[in-house]
């Protein structure tokens, strides 16, 4: 029997978003939340250290896998109108839900947020249900 590290990749990449969302909250008293960051560097004036934060969510996985030569994910056959429809959908949701499961999930349940607790069943119920529907009802 050999021993697996598969879990390595995912809990340094877990230990690096709360490490990341930590030192947001020390250094700028701001909040990671993605979407409103995002948001944000839309439509206010104050946008560097935004734009600074979204470059390094896009340049981070580039340099990681040039860096510690990991494979790139191959792309399969994906149906891009199904794609589009998706994100809009999640964008809608994270504005009706006042912000995205890393502002929730991560940022406000470390913060005790009530309101992030709720937000952030809601995501993993309708994600179970998502799923549990896609592969066992709509799948032959």
């Amino acid at each position: 029997m050999s021993l697996s590290f598969d879990f390595v990749w995912p809990l340094t990449g877990g230990v690096l978003i709360g490490l990341a969302a930590v030192l947001m909250l020390w250094l700028l008293g701001r909040i990671a939340g993605i979407s409103g960051i995002l948001w944000t560097s839309i439509v206010e004036t104050d946008r560097h250290w935004r734009l600074a934060f979204i470059g390094g969510l896009i340049l981070g996985p580039v340099l990681a896998h040039f860096f510690l030569k990991l494979p790139i994910p191959e792309s399969g056959g994906q149906n891009w109108l199904l794609i589009i429809v998706a994100g809009l959908l999640v964008g809608f949701g994270t504005r009706l839900g006042s912000g995205c499961t890393s502002g929730h999930g991560v940022c406000g349940l470390g913060r005790r947020s009530p309101r992030s607790l709720s937000a952030t069943l809601t995501f993993m119920a309708t994600g179970i249900l998502t799923v549990f529907i896609v592969r066992h009802l709509l799948t032959n």
